[in-house]
């Protein structure tokens, strides 16, 4: 986490949060979440799997483990799904 720290600031700011609201949420002091982002300190296992829950991101993603992107669709049919895969496979290939 330490080489990744603006990671977890950017998507506290992305999702309009304070350090205070992010340490309330997954049960830690403002002091961490302000540790956490200037790396000095990094988090436990079990705080990067509630930060990963929090901000719908993966703990690969947290610690820059070069990972595929993934995009949560539980809860969709799949006329949903099948919109969203066209989608993406129209944005990945714009010629077609």
């Amino acid at each position: 986490m330490v080489d990744c720290s603006e990671k977890l600031k950017a998507l506290r700011e992305v999702r309009g949060l304070t350090q205070q609201q992010v340490a309330q949420r997954v049960g830690i002091s403002k002091a961490m979440i302000s540790a956490y982002e200037t790396a000095s300190k990094a988090p436990s296992i079990e705080v990067l799997i509630r930060l990963s829950r929090l901000f719908g991101v993966s703990v690969d993603y947290l610690v820059c483990v070069d990972a595929p992107k993934v995009i949560d669709v539980s809860g969709l049919d799949d006329e949903y799904l099948a919109l969203i895969s066209a989608l993406i496979e129209k944005l990945k290939n714009p010629s077609q």
